[in-house]
């Protein structure tokens, strides 16, 4: 019997620049978060929780995120 093709989920990349002066690029977040009346205000809240995931992990302190932007495609 055939599967259920599962739903896809579209991604759209960010660059994103810290305070200490360094970047990190094509950081993912779900499509589905972004626009309405937030713009891509929801996906910087994410990349935040993704930096503590990671720092927790790493044991080294998060840096504060400067800005963030979306990724131009090439």
């Amino acid at each position: 019997m055939a599967r259920k093709p599962a739903p896809r989920v579209d991604f759209v990349l960010f660059d994103v620049f810290y305070e200490d002066g360094s970047q990190r690029s094509n950081r993912r977040v779900p499509g589905d978060i972004l626009g309405g009346l937030d713009g891509d205000e929801p996906a910087r809240t994410m990349i935040e929780q993704q930096d503590l995931d990671i720092a927790a992990k790493s044991g080294n302190p998060p840096v504060p995120i400067a800005t963030i932007r979306r990724s131009r495609k090439a």
